[in-house]
């Protein structure tokens, strides 16, 4: 059965993050959230609300399936 892999989608997330050149100030301001809560997504802390991975994959320029990272258990 597949599940997100948190540390992979958080690893991705930055990575994505930077590949598009936005800064966690930039995800802060339009997902209205702190900058801690973007540093525990990149580091597979937590993830982000359904809502959140929207709003990302419109950011970045990517689909939500682009963002997560899965694998099988």
């Amino acid at each position: 059965m597949p599940v997100i892999d948190m540390v992979a989608t958080g690893q991705n997330i930055r990575k994505i993050r930077k590949d598009a050149g936005v800064t966690i100030s930039q995800i802060v301001d339009t997902c209205g959230i702190s900058k801690g809560s973007v540093c525990k997504w990149q580091r597979g802390d937590t993830m982000p609300s359904i809502d959140n991975f929207v709003v990302l994959a419109s950011i970045f320029g990517v689909s939500i399936d682009d963002i997560i990272v899965t694998k099988m258990i």
